[in-house]
């Protein structure tokens, strides 16, 4: 579980979060929506420890991280997995050499054991032989399944996603949704993903927190979210083509 705990974020005399609150849970799909703007992208940086808040704490299972010395810090991230958009993966390594990275940072294990592990989680991302293939020789959708492999491959109690479906078809989306969602129950993680994709807040929004301006405007699930007579959120959601149509 991971808590914002009345945090506030200010770059100079501009307040770009305000006194937000928020409860990520344990073995669930936590999605931050909001506008261009509204402050979730300076939010999950605050939550993984890239900005410190100038008001409140971030805290891991109970831990403190806005106090926490950088030594202490690392050991948190340790326990953190990362999905970039766009993939973000190593264009001279293969894939096992991208999914072996973090295993060489942040472990003492063997080659063997390494290999092992990366193998697990390509298996796990329905990606096997693929070890040898470059990142230019794979489809949009098969560089984030390897990138999500990457970002298990520590076994992390906490996985941030931002914008895991950005620059792929609407089909391949939901391949990557599905498979998140899937990881997220089946390792029990705390999965916060910053999204636009109304498709994917629909699909597996267990939790989901909408930002304006800032501040925490609503929450609720991808049930709740289409009965709300919230007018900011309303407009937020009903702006896109599918909502319309399951309306």
């Amino acid at each position: 579980m991971i808590q914002a705990v009345n945090i506030s974020k200010s770059f100079g005399k501009v307040e770009i979060l305000k006194d937000v609150s928020l409860t990520f849970e344990k073995g669930k799909t936590n999605l931050i929506i909001g506008q261009s703007g509204s402050g979730k992208t300076v939010l999950m940086k605050c939550l993984v420890g890239l900005y410190d808040v100038n008001k409140g704490s971030v805290e891991y299972d109970g831990r403190n991280i806005s106090k926490m010395p950088f030594k202490e810090k690392r050991k948190i991230r340790e326990e953190l997995g990362m999905l970039f958009q766009g993939g973000a993966l190593f264009d001279s390594f293969n894939v096992e050499e991208n999914v072996i990275f973090p295993l060489s940072m942040f472990t003492k294990q063997s080659y063997e054991e390494k290999l092992e592990r990366v193998n697990l989680c390509l298996k796990r991302v329905n990606l096997e032989n693929v070890n040898n293939l470059l990142p230019s020789e794979l489809s949009g959708g098969m560089m984030k399944r390897v990138a999500i492999a990457r970002a298990i491959s520590l076994n992390p109690k906490y996985l941030f996603c931002d914008e895991p479906n950005s620059g792929l078809d609407p089909k391949t989306s939901n391949v990557i949704d599905d498979l998140i969602s899937e990881i997220t129950h089946e390792f029990n993680i705390t999965t916060i993903i910053n999204t636009h994709d109304m498709n994917s807040v629909l699909n597996i929004g267990d939790n989901i927190a909408f930002l304006h301006n800032g501040k925490l405007w609503w929450q609720g699930n991808k049930t709740e979210i289409l009965k709300t007579d919230n007018n900011e959120l309303n407009d937020f959601v009903f702006a896109t083509e599918l909502t319309k149509r399951l309306k």
